[in-house]
């Protein structure tokens, strides 16, 4: 039963948004036309990402937990990792900003999109040499001076991630080794700042924001340009 494991955390994941995308005052499946394309999109490009790193060794998998069967090089259970966990957080997004009349971020948005470019320098500066670090760090630097020069408003990405981190907290924890003998994915701390939040990996954090972001990111333009 334990080769399933990261296979039931994929599905379970996804099992509650997906039945709740139904729900006629949401109709959240109403926007999978602009959402999948950018799903589909977003996951090749994490997982290109995800494959080079798998095979110079910054990450990887434990078989104790896995079906066996792969896509390319990388573990199904990983590929569908890249489908169940955007999908989801996309509608805890979607679910928020229809609950949510007032942003409570609005005022201090900026600050944190400041600051968070601040950590992103600091942290390139001083793990220079750690891939995991570098990629994910650099990569947020760059998305983030974008869209403060573009003047997006990021204020509700933070809010919805800020209630992602709770599940985030739950499902990586459990894959990085929480509550089991063994981590279902292994990070090598020679390629990241060997700083750990329980189990999880630091930059976990930043690089989930930035799937889910980019996400949004191609939702939102594909929505303003389907006509």
């Amino acid at each position: 039963m334990e080769h399933y494991l990261y296979l039931i955390i994929d599905l379970a994941t996804l099992s509650i948004p997906f039945m709740a995308s139904f729900y006629p005052k949401h109709a959240y499946y109403k926007r999978w036309k602009c959402l999948f394309p950018s799903l589909m999109i977003v996951g090749i490009l994490f997982l290109i990402w995800d494959a080079y790193f798998t095979k110079i060794g910054v990450w990887g998998f434990n078989e104790r937990y896995l079906t066996g069967i792969k896509v390319f090089t990388l573990p199904l259970e990983e590929v569908l990792f890249f489908l169940c966990i955007p999908y989801s957080s996309v509608f805890i997004f979607f679910s928020l900003d229809y609950l949510l009349k007032k942003d409570p971020l609005y005022r201090i948005h900026k600050y944190i999109t400041y600051l968070l470019i601040i950590l992103s320098i600091v942290l390139l500066g001083q793990y220079y040499d750690r891939w995991y670090t570098v990629s994910t760090f650099g990569l947020l630097l760059l998305y983030l001076v974008y869209h403060v020069y573009r003047k997006t408003y990021l204020g509700r990405y933070y809010v919805s991630y800020a209630v992602t981190l709770v599940f985030f907290f739950v499902v990586n924890g459990i894959l990085t080794g929480s509550w089991i003998d063994a981590p279902v994915v292994w990070y090598n701390n020679e390629e990241n700042m060997a700083l750990r939040l329980g189990t999880i990996p630091f930059e976990d954090m930043f690089y989930g924001f930035l799937l889910i972001a980019l996400v949004l990111d191609g939702f939102q333009y594909l929505r303003k340009n389907r006509h």
